[in-house]
């Protein structure tokens, strides 16, 4: 069976991504840092069809990424598709965020995915393995976001280093792909104050961003990134974004010229 690794996989989008390609009947390996989470989710990829594998992984940590693909290459094989999706945010102005915060972001959306990509990409190449490299981002790289300046960042790296390594891999048979994500129901902003998110709704509308109220499922992207995954070899899809439609009447359509209400 194909073999897939998902990162960040202990909850909303990774978890999601690790059922629908437990779906599709693959060995999924599972990481992340809450451990205690990974299982409910091994549970679900069984459920769902497939095979589960879990190992705690701090995407942060090189020797903790190494243990993991080695654990995973030892037990079920090379990775046919590997999913960096770890991410993290504190929102707030830039100067006010903690230090250390802004470290932990950089550390986990950037040189995370990096660092996955990096140590993925040498087992794919030394067993010629036709596999696949999906970096999931924020439309935030699209639309820059206040209040959230760090992230927006972190993800236009992150989508800067998937197009370059795409380059660099052209004819091995190993396609990167960036999975661009609109707002999702998720645990992501889980630890936020809920307060200051209330507050931040209407300051993004300023800007154009967050006009309507429509959001997306974890198993909207889910089916995102199996889509891109299971394309035909000799065809590349580099970018998916996933926006949510707006509900139906939560914006009045503008009445056309002569006509009225």
């Amino acid at each position: 069976m194909p073999v897939a690794i998902v990162t960040g996989a202990s909850s909303g989008i990774g978890r999601a991504i690790a059922i629908a390609f437990g779906g599709e009947g693959w060995d999924v390996a599972i990481g992340g840092r809450r451990a205690d989470r990974l299982t409910e989710v091994a549970g679900a990829v069984e459920a769902a069809g497939g095979k589960p594998f879990v190992r705690e992984l701090d995407v942060r940590d090189a020797a903790s990424i190494d243990a993991f693909f080695d654990a995973v290459e030892a037990d079920v094989g090379v990775a046919n598709a590997v999913v960096a999706n770890a991410g993290m945010s504190t929102p707030g102005a830039v100067h006010e965020i903690p230090i250390d915060r802004l470290r932990t972001e950089v550390e986990t959306n950037l040189l995370g995915a990096i660092l996955t990509a990096r140590r993925a990409v040498v087992p794919m190449l030394v067993n010629d393995v036709r596999g696949d490299l999906v970096f999931v981002t924020s439309d935030a790289v699209r639309n820059a976001r206040p209040r959230m300046a760090t992230y927006a960042a972190t993800k236009a790296g992150v989508e800067a280093f998937a197009r370059s390594l795409g380059m660099e891999l052209e004819g091995t048979g190993v396609r990167c792909t960036e999975v661009r994500v609109g707002p999702t129901l998720s645990e992501f902003g889980a630890g936020w104050d809920l307060a200051y998110v209330v507050r931040l709704l209407p300051y993004w509308q300023r800007f154009g961003l967050q006009r309507h109220g429509g959001i997306l499922q974890p198993a909207d992207v889910a089916s995102a990134v199996v889509t891109a995954v299971l394309a035909p070899r000799g065809v590349h899809i580099p970018v998916i974004e996933v926006q949510p439609e707006c509900p139906p009447g939560e914006i009045a359509p503008v009445t056309p010229a002569g006509e009225q209400d």
